[in-house]
């Protein structure tokens, strides 16, 4: 768990070097370049080099990284074997519980009750 934990701490600085070094670059489609100036430490062509080359090797380091922790994190999780705490000392005279979600299905009985005399209405019915 610690080669985990120290590779995971690696992949995040190579990263954020990833990011910073992208964002330095000189933007020749007007988009976020930040740093180069003509006269700098390097000169024109040797810091778009430099950088060029350093955004290739971080972005190699980058998946790299990510396929090993891919890796680790695969081989860390698996499980030996199950284990289980279920209680299984269930009494055998508890009744299963009703199924709410089933269709009801009326009992042969109750579904057509043959009345046991007819009908007849009696006292005043309104007209």
């Amino acid at each position: 768990m610690s080669l985990f934990l120290f590779l995971t701490v690696i992949q995040a600085l190579v990263a954020a070097a990833l990011v910073a070094v992208v964002l330095m670059q000189r933007s020749e489609g007007g988009g976020l370049g930040i740093g180069s100036s003509p006269g700098g430490a390097f000169g024109a062509r040797g810091a778009a080099d430099f950088l060029t080359r350093s955004t290739k090797w971080l972005a190699v380091a980058f998946v790299a990284l990510s396929i090993v922790l891919a890796a680790l994190a695969v081989r860390e999780s698996r499980v030996g074997g199950v284990t289980t705490t279920l209680d299984r000392s269930v009494p055998a005279a508890v009744p299963a519980p009703n199924d709410l979600l089933a269709d009801p299905v009326p009992s042969p009985i109750e579904a057509n009750p043959a009345p046991s005399e007819p009908a007849i209405p009696t006292g005043d019915v309104a007209q």
